[in-house]
């Protein structure tokens, strides 16, 4: 293949060469998730294969601008549902939608507010308390009246 040799994953807990158990696509077709397995010792773990696609720039409240990275969005979601009833599979899910959701707008960058709501958007179906400590603290609530506000805004939004 182009001068290369392919060589089997390795296993991050023992570096031996590892094998698939199972390959799922996602329903939108634009990651494979895989389950493998070590060859030597016996662990399982998982592997998740998207496309590069072009470098998406975040550009933050104070102007600067990075590069949008997926896993500050898991561990902020991890950090909202943490000692909540809420599967890793859940969280995966919804980080794949809020990067899916940036990556239709085809924009080059997109502001921190934008990424903010996405994220909110999807922990309200997932879990109302997970919502409102997300919402603590990316709206920067100063005191319980801002808990008050956002919980009737939210109780508003969910009659509708």
């Amino acid at each position: 293949m182009w001068g290369k040799i392919w060589k089997p994953m390795k296993c991050p807990f023992c570096q031996a060469p590892t094998g698939v158990v199972e390959s799922r696509s996602s329903e939108e077709g634009d990651s494979i998730r895989r389950r493998r397995f070590c060859n030597k010792c016996g662990k399982r773990f998982t592997t998740h294969e998207r496309v590069s696609g072009p470098t998406l720039w975040v550009v933050k409240k104070d102007g600067k601008r990075e590069p949008f990275n997926r896993e500050k969005v898991r561990l902020g979601i991890l950090k909202a549902v943490e000692k909540r009833s809420v599967t890793i599979e859940a969280v995966d899910e919804a980080v794949d939608e809020v990067e899916r959701e940036l990556l239709r707008k085809q924009k080059e960058e997109v502001s921190s507010k934008v990424i903010g709501n996405a994220v909110l958007k999807r922990l309200r179906k997932i879990d109302n308390v997970a919502w409102l400590r997300f919402a603590s603290v990316y709206l920067e609530f100063e005191d319980l009246s801002d808990f008050e506000k956002a919980l009737k805004h939210a109780q508003i939004k969910s009659e509708n």
